[in-house]
């Protein structure tokens, strides 16, 4: 038998399952957006010459990650806060048009839907609190339809009650995910600092209303879940973020991504984590196309490729909350113009032009700047390599403008983000 000697071709093929496997090595398993599974198959396709498939598979992938629904269930008594959270999650002001509306008695016993404004694929829904409908457990989920919900939160703004354990059993019973949220901590803190203003202990508070909650567990005889303290006034404190982060590690790669956008930028490492989610799938849809792509070299971009750009801004800029409405109600509440607060930020002037620079001009040298910075760190057709970059760049830009906002909001607050 002589020996197999590989071809160009072959030797091409296995460039690029190493270049998809070496970019997305660099991830931690709870930052993929793809299962594990999918990305061996499409390196497998790669290494194999079956670029067709490779390509189909991330495309498929792309459409399931866009088009994958979710749908959270939030319940609790009348006055644990569940209005409010539900705001807070959606990134809407309590008297802003389509807000949960706060201080309501609870009286009627169907749930309610509330759509993310930004991420229309992800819902909120406000049920009953059991406690109020005198229904039986499992009969209560049956009638909330607890198929269609991905996970529960159940909140409470005191210790938690036998019906919300017993919730929890009967939905953990049901295989579904769910989450114990203590509300209105920070006015558990102040009360008892205006209280005991010469013997007030914050940490020894924050424990004092853990061990309430853990107790409630211990008398039902229940294995004691972890349970977050939260304030929805001050979401950069407490347990919110834990709770956040808990609740996308856990959700299938396909749903974690649209959570994870819909998120509202409280912390630097959140800001983090959707930059490398929105980065795999620019990433993903350039190495897709680049794979079977024949359009030239282009010196200069079409006129649909400036829309696609201008799209995908938008859309960064949305999701980390420093879109045009999101420094309007900020402005406001801090009594300073726009303009102010668009002055410190890069992102909201791209598309912006002069005499001296055309708008082909400007995206040329903010190229040419990302090359400088990054190296060639997406080696393909010139065409396709263009519009990954000036993507990635606008990321950066917007990533950047968002801590930079967050800092000065945790300046005004008093308090340091991790």
């Amino acid at each position: 038998m002589g020996q197999r000697f590989s071809s160009p071709k072959d030797e091409r093929h296995q460039e690029l399952a190493s270049t998809f496997n070496e970019y997305f090595k660099k991830f931690k398993v709870e930052n993929k957006i793809i299962p594990q599974e999918t990305l061996a198959s499409i390196e497998l396709n790669l290494s194999k010459g079956n670029i067709q498939v490779a390509n189909s598979s991330i495309t498929n992938a792309l459409k399931e990650i866009d088009g994958t629904p979710l749908n959270v269930a939030v319940t609790g008594e009348s006055g644990a806060g569940k209005s409010s959270f539900i705001n807070v999650l959606r990134g809407i002001g309590h008297e802003e048009e389509g807000a949960a509306e706060i201080g309501v008695v609870e009286t009627t016993m169907e749930r309610h839907p509330y759509t993310h404004p930004k991420i229309p694929n992800v819902v909120f829904w406000d049920l009953p609190g059991i406690g109020t409908t005198n229904f039986p457990p499992k009969e209560y989920l049956e009638k909330m339809k607890f198929n269609e919900y991905d996970f529960f939160i159940i909140l409470s703004a005191t210790r938690f009650k036998k019906n919300d354990i017993d919730l929890a059993k009967a939905i953990s019973m049901m295989k579904k995910d769910f989450y114990f949220v203590r509300t209105k901590v920070d006015s558990d803190l102040k009360n008892e600092k205006d209280f005991k203003p010469r013997t007030f202990d914050r940490e020894k508070v924050l424990q004092q209303i853990r061990s309430s909650c853990v107790r409630t567990f211990q008398e039902n005889n229940i294995k004691v879940p972890p349970i977050f303290l939260i304030s929805n006034n001050i979401l950069c404190d407490y347990d919110f973020q834990i709770l956040m982060d808990k609740v996308v590690n856990t959700l299938p790669e396909y749903k974690r991504h649209n959570f994870m956008l819909s998120l509202p930028s409280i912390t630097h490492a959140a800001i983090e984590r959707k930059r490398q989610f929105l980065e795999q799938i620019i990433w993903l849809d350039a190495f897709a196309t680049a794979l079977l792509t024949m359009i030239p070299s282009l010196i200069l971009l079409m006129d649909n490729d400036v829309k696609n750009l201008r799209n995908s801004m938008n859309l960064f800029r949305d999701v980390f909350g420093v879109d045009d409405a999101s420094l309007q109600g900020l402005a406001e509440d801090w009594q300073v113009s726009v303009d102010q607060l668009k002055a410190k930020m890069k992102s909201p002037h791209v598309f912006e032009t002069t005499k001296e620079e055309t708008m082909q001009d400007k995206l040329s040298r903010l190229y040419e700047e990302f090359c400088l910075a990054n190296g060639d760190v997406f080696a393909s057709n010139v065409y396709v390599k263009k519009l990954f970059y000036l993507k990635c760049s606008f990321l950066n830009m917007v990533t950047n403008d968002a801590n930079a906002l967050l800092r000065e909001i945790c300046v005004k607050n008093n308090l340091v983000s991790n």
